[in-house]
């Protein structure tokens, strides 16, 4: 979309592990040179770990496209299975052909590794595995892997593994039961964060590669980005294509800290202040709760703190527990059937409910939120239309998906690049409600933030039931359901008799509308244009995406 607005290529900030666009900062090389030095020279494990999002994969990914010539890779992208599994994916990662009567023997498995592993080093060839997060891998399989290191001749190891995965890999062979393990690893590295200056040139380097001659994004800009994202590679990505699109719909050719600013927004679900904005607030906070603390011990009435009450008896208020707000109309009925999970991570919910994540059990899903019945694997849009139903398929932001107000199913993306379906059924301030498992459940939106791949499907009622572009002349029942619904939501009366036709004064009711709502303000009412439009009514039997629809 903005590419030839920039003079770009290709879009610069994919989240997808491209080798092209390695940045190797001075922990990214060292992080190379210790994973290549795996591959060549003899020994035990090399161990590299980092946080989501700081470059893992794409290390790897480049590492596959230097391998020398006499080096056999396996790659192990997914290793939550069991020995007998790890085993037999080894095997076919090799190439190896394993009898039936022996992919559940681990001793007959083996022994086909051994014998192969003996002919690749009679050959000269070096066989590496390499295990991508192998903080999933279960302590009997890394016993299992330990013992791989055994096989060996008199003066040389025939298996060189290579461990890569998140920091809660170094706690587990913490474990004083993988001491052994432990023990035979030659090598670790930690991958960090980058710092301010290497966000600067990470960022440019991307732009450089992607066919930039000039300098898009300022150097004020550059340092809020570095602020916002901590220096995680992952989410500069996403904070710099959001910019960049900003930029491209607000036709500025330079991206500023203004449009950062905003881009945080979109992507956090949250305003990202600026740092005396939230010093001060935090500070009125402090003075306000301070002051409302007295008000309430001064004037408390007798016995409304009780003497056995642990935090009176120490000469503290209690808390006092905020009023219950009143309740949706259809709220209790759907709390009581679909009770919804505290808080927990992302990763133990895709890894616990990941066979809950296809497309096709994500349209079920979607569809039952508008009490349709399950589409199958049968077009699922097509059957969303005779139900007067149409889908938007796009890329874009929570912002965007809290603007539309309608659930969707998102696409989300680990770090082995696995790919999840889930649907989104509420967003909160800090927090999103998923609809997956026995019950929905809530995770932190900046964890959905760095797992999303930007891309979204929702569905939503067109007025007329046709799908169309409203622009200046059109007339007809679409135009004016939008006139009435800009007029409604603007708290106007309409006077005068019903006017159907596109005018002048519809354009500046919907410029206002698509300027108060960060849309492109150009006076057509597109298809992004009336699904906000939509999702800004209060629509009876229509499910929502706001804390007072779909059960709080």
């Amino acid at each position: 979309m903005y590419l030839s607005f920039f003079g770009l290529n290709e879009k610069p900030f994919s989240i997808t592990p491209d080798p092209r666009y390695l940045f190797l900062s001075e922990r990214h090389a060292e992080a190379m040179a210790h994973l290549l030095y795996g591959i060549k020279e003899a020994g035990g494990f090399i161990q590299l770990t980092g946080e989501v999002g700081t470059g893992k994969t794409t290390i790897v990914r480049s590492l596959l496209a230097q391998i020398p010539e006499n080096a056999e890779i396996a790659l192990i992208l997914n290793p939550r299975m069991t020995a007998p599994e790890f085993l037999l994916t080894l095997c076919e990662e090799l190439g190896i052909g394993v009898p039936d009567s022996a992919a559940g023997s681990l001793k007959d498995l083996v022994d086909i590794l051994n014998d192969y592993l003996l002919r690749a080093h009679a050959a000269g060839r070096r066989v590496v595995l390499v295990v991508d997060e192998a903080q999933n891998l279960a302590p009997d399989v890394l016993e299992q892997v330990r013992l791989l290191t055994n096989l060996e001749t008199n003066t040389q190891k025939l298996l060189q593994i290579i461990l890569i995965g998140q920091p809660e890999l170094r706690e587990l062979l913490d474990r004083s039961e993988l001491r052994q393990l432990a023990q035979r690893i030659t090598g670790r590295y930690h991958l960090d964060p980058l710092s301010a200056p290497e966000t600067v040139a990470y960022v440019r380097h991307r732009l450089r590669v992607a066919g930039a001659t000039s300098e898009i994004f300022s150097r004020r800009a550059l340092q809020k980005i570095h602020r916002l994202s901590g220096g995680v590679p992952r989410v500069i990505n996403i904070l710099c294509d959001r910019a960049l699109l900003g930029g491209y719909s607000l036709d500025r050719h330079r991206v500023t800290t203004s449009l950062v600013r905003q881009a945080g927004t979109e992507v956090f679900g949250r305003h990202t202040a600026r740092p005396w904005i939230a010093w001060s607030g935090a500070a009125a906070a402090v003075l306000l709760l301070a002051g409302g603390s007295l008000a309430l011990w001064r004037f408390a009435p007798a016995g409304w703190l009780s003497p056995d009450d642990p935090v009176a008896a120490h000469g503290h208020t209690a808390p006092i527990p905020p009023p219950a707000p009143a309740p949706h109309p259809a709220a209790p009925a759907l709390r009581a059937a679909h009770p919804v999970h505290r808080p927990q991570s992302l990763g133990q919910l895709l890894s616990q409910y990941g066979a809950d994540t296809t497309s096709q059990a994500a349209y079920a899903r979607l569809f039952a939120l508008w009490g349709l019945p399950d589409p199958g694997s049968k077009h699922p849009c097509r059957q969303a239309a005779q139900h007067g139903l149409s889908c938007l398929k796009s890329q874009g932001s929570l912002g965007q998906l809290r603007l539309y107000n309608r659930p969707a199913i998102l696409v989300l993306a680990d770090a082995s690049g696995h790919t999840f379906h889930v649907v989104l059924r509420q967003l909160h301030r800090t927090q999103a409600t998923l609809d997956l498992g026995p019950a929905p459940s809530r995770v932190g939106l900046g964890a959905l933030s760095r797992d999303w791949v930007g891309e979204y499907v929702l569905l939503w009622r067109p007025a007329d039931g046709s799908l169309r572009i409203l622009s200046d002349g059109m007339s007809g029942a679409g135009v004016d359901w939008l006139r009435t619904s800009l007029q409604h939501l603007e708290g106007v009366q309409p006077t005068g008799p019903a006017n159907n036709v596109y005018d002048a004064g519809l354009v500046r009711l919907v410029r206002r509308f698509q300027r108060t709502h960060g849309l492109a303000v150009d006076g057509v009412a597109g298809i992004e244009t009336q699904v906000a439009v939509s999702g800004a009514l209060a629509q009876p039997h229509t499910p929502r995406l706001d804390a007072q629809a779909n059960g709080g």
